[in-house]
């Protein structure tokens, strides 16, 4: 299978059974989807969407966030990992966001990285999210399982697998597709225990095909290893057969 071929089975699928991907994180403007991104950094959605309503209700606007201190926006946020650092994150963008931006966002992905706790990733997501901008952002989701499927040939970094995906999927699904590869890896497609037999994907999927392969390998090494046995004892009944021939002649 080539990988046009395996990427237009993907999509295929995708279009399918999963027609309109949205992110789980919860957020009613785009700075409040801002502050949710930054948070989820190596944490999960649930986690971030049980502290973000009070947080949001606090804070509505980069100016109230902007004059807040490290103490209030901490308290909001504590049950999320790295809070002291997303509290100055946090704070910081906003004062940038206020200072050199007008309060407005940036729909850039250049003005988006210049704010503090926002990386490539977190700057794609919400090019995608909130202005349906080709934009793929690359989490560990989207990584592992680009990897796994083969959409891209073991990639080693981040960027190299989105350079790989943007490539390959057609432009006005690359938003989309982001979010398809993210929710397949938190559900199905999974770091340590992939769903394999609940995956829509196996007949394209390289690594299913790839532990298939080595399954029946190692089935067939015992089949093999069972004849010998039988042969060696067929074997050994032909020749004991051979030695009571060979007496009773002897005796005649």
């Amino acid at each position: 299978m080539t990988k046009k071929e395996r990427y237009l089975k993907v999509i295929e699928w995708f279009s399918e059974n999963m027609p309109s991907p949205t992110t789980e994180l919860h957020y009613d403007t785009p700075f409040h989807l801002l502050l949710a991104v930054i948070l989820s950094a190596q944490c999960t959605d649930k986690r971030v969407n049980m502290v973000t309503p009070a947080l949001f209700e606090a804070f509505p606007n980069p100016e109230t966030l902007a004059g807040a201190s490290e103490e209030d926006v901490y308290s909001f946020i504590k049950s999320v990992t790295f809070p002291n650092n997303k509290t100055r994150h946090l704070i910081k963008a906003a004062k940038i966001l206020k200072e050199d931006f007008n309060g407005e966002m940036p729909s850039d992905i250049e003005g988006l990285m210049k704010l503090p706790g926002v990386g490539r990733k977190t700057a794609n997501v919400m090019l995608a999210v909130v202005w349906n901008k080709a934009a793929m952002a690359v989490d560990t989701h989207v990584f592992r399982v680009s990897n796994r499927i083969g959409l891209t040939d073991n990639s080693k970094t981040p960027l190299a697998t989105e350079k790989t995906l943007v490539r390959y999927f057609p432009e006005d699904i690359i938003a989309t597709a982001h979010h398809w590869l993210i929710l397949h890896g938190r559900y199905v497609c999974k770091a340590r225990t992939p769903d394999c037999e609940n995956c829509g994907l196996t007949h394209t999927c390289k690594h299913f095909n790839k532990i298939k392969t080595k399954n029946s390998v190692k089935v067939s090494k015992p089949e093999k290893s069972v004849k010998r046995v039988v042969k060696s004892k067929n074997s050994q009944k032909s020749a004991k057969k051979m030695s009571s021939d060979s007496k009773t002649k002897n005796k005649s």
